[in-house]
Order: C-alpha cells, then sequence, then structure tokens
C-alpha cells in the first residue's frame, strides 16, 4: 500500500500587481511513501531533526516528541536568505530530507500555479482542480505498480476540506464507475505534527518548489518580497534530484502527464523550465 502526503505553500489570493506583497504562486504538491517504508521514514525524520534542530528533544526520554514540533519549510526558505552560514544550515536539514525520499523509494507529483498580474484567480478552483490531478497521477503510479493506496492531505478549514473531498467522491461513486478505484478511501485531512509524511511534504513544497518556482517564473517579472535573489541555490542544489524524483507518465495519444505540472500565467512557461 501506497500512502500520498500532500501540503501546498503560498495563499489562494489573487496577485493584484507586479509590486504585491501577495504570494505569487501556488504549490499543491504530494510524496508518494510505501506503507512498510513509512516507519523507516519517521525515525530518519526525527534523526534529522535532533541533528540539525537538537532543541526539539531535549533527552533520550522524548526521542519521539521531537515529531511535535515542526521546521516548517517557509521558515527555512527564509532563512537560506539571510547568510551563508544559515544557508549552510538549511542546506544539510533539506538534504536530508532528500536524502530520505531517495532512500525509500519515494515520488513526487503535484502542481504549480503562478499567478497572471492584475488576473483573477479562483482558489478553490485551483487547490480542488489540483486535488483531483494529484488523485489522477497517483492512481496511475498505483495501477502500474499494481497496488492500493490512501491521500492524506494537511488539514485546513472543514469548509475548506470538505468540498475538496467531495469533489473526489462525486468520481469514485458516480454511476459510470470509479474513477479512482485504486485509493481506497477518499482523501482525508490531517494534522502535520504527528505526521512525518505530512512534515516531508512540507519541506518539498515550501523549502524547495516554492524558491525554485519563484526564481524560475516570477524573477524578471515582480518587485516583491517574495522574489529573492538567493533562490538561485535551491534551484542549483536541488532542481536535478527533484526532476528524478517525479513520478511522470506517458497516456496512449503520447502526451505526457504526472510529476510537478506547472500553470504559467506570467510567461507561459511550462514544467520544463523549473529544472533547466
Amino acid at each position: 500500500m501506497k500512502i500520498c502526503f500532500v501540503d501546498e505553500s503560498g495563499c489562494t489570493g489573487a496577485l493584484p500587481a507586479a509590486i504585491s506583497d501577495i504570494q505569487p504562486i501556488l504549490v499543491i504538491a504530494g510524496v508518494i511513501i510505501d506503507y512498510t517504508r513509512l516507519n523507516r521514514v519517521t525515525d530518519q525524520v526525527l534523526q534529522l531533526k535532533q541533528r540539525f534542530y537538537p532543541s526539539t528533544t531535549t533527552n533520550k526520554r522524548q526521542y519521539l516528541a521531537g515529531i511535535l514540533e515542526e521546521i516548517k519549510g517557509s521558515e527555512l526558505r527564509k532563512n537560506a536568505c539571510q547568510s551563508k552560514r544559515h544557508r549552510r544550515h538549511v542546506f544539510g536539514y533539506l538534504n536530508g530530507i532528500m536524502d530520505i525520499c531517495e532512500e525509500n523509494g519515494a515520488k513526487l507529483i503535484g502542481r504549480i500555479w503562478v499567478k497572471g498580474i492584475g488576473e483573477p484567480f479562483d482558489g478553490m478552483a485551483v487547490y480542488t482542480s489540483s486535488i483531483q490531478a494529484i488523485c489522477a497521477y497517483f492512481h496511475d503510479y498505483l495501477a502500474r505498480e499494481n497496488d492500493l493506496g490512501l491521500v492524506i492531505a494537511d488539514s485546513r478549514l472543514k469548509q475548506l476540506n470538505s468540498p475538496v473531498a467531495h469533489s473526489i467522491f462525486t468520481q469514485k461513486f458516480k454511476s459510470s464507475g470509479d474513477l479512482y478505484d485504486r485509493l481506497i478511501e477518499l482523501p482525508t485531512f490531517a494534522h502535520s505534527d504527528n505526521h512525518a509524511g505530512l512534515q516531508v511534504a512540507d519541506a518539498i513544497c515550501s523549502a524547495l518548489l516554492t524558491p525554485i518556482a519563484v526564481n524560475t517564473y516570477c524573477t524578471g517579472h515582480l518587485q516583491s518580497v517574495h522574489v529573492r535573489t538567493p533562490y538561485s541555490h535551491f534551484k542549483t542544489n536541488y532542481g536535478l534530484r527533484i526532476k528524478a524524483l517525479q513520478h511522470r507518465y506517458q497516456e496512449a495519444n503520447g502526451r505526457w502527464r504526472g510529476g510537478i505540472v506547472v500553470s504559467d500565467s506570467i510567461a507561459h512557461r511550462d514544467g520544463r523550465w523549473l529544472f533547466q
């Protein structure tokens, strides 16, 4: 059985101007981990925290309590812009996150939305369609692995979670047949402070995909607090490693799907630019 842990980075508000402090992109991505690897992943995350953020556990008897104190991806990318010393520390932690993914055969899927300047942005529709896309990519992966799976997403408010889950419900239980018959249930929503998989997904979304996407698609177009020159280091260090972890597949008509799909409303560049 496989579990797809989903997190998001950014906000669902529109970008009114090129100088706006509204976050210019929205990242929604999933990290697929085999259930049999989950204990190992959890222990590796705890050890990584203990090494780079020892304050999360004050003694060995509190080792498991280290899962409760999260190392947020948004803080990691912020700290990486402060000094070379801070960047080395952040990248040491992120190297560990990438090592965990690679050693345990994790796969990445998701959507990145680059907001148009002064254009409307329907955050609920975008989030819902992104979860549907992630379920479709995940379902293909499960079919190729002849396995079953479950989607666990970082919880938001009930009024935001429910319509998203219902959109999958209508596709699983429609009269013409289950579109996601390898998903054992609808996407469920959990609090990340007890799920190592969600904490890995947060690091991937907020501390890796977000700065790489901002550097790729927003530099030269926006003058914003969110567009920072040091973000180029994230792309240099991790772009190719992230590219290799994607689950991408080719349909019968030759079209490629899956992986990290980009919708760029500024310069209309596709996902290939993310890793170039």
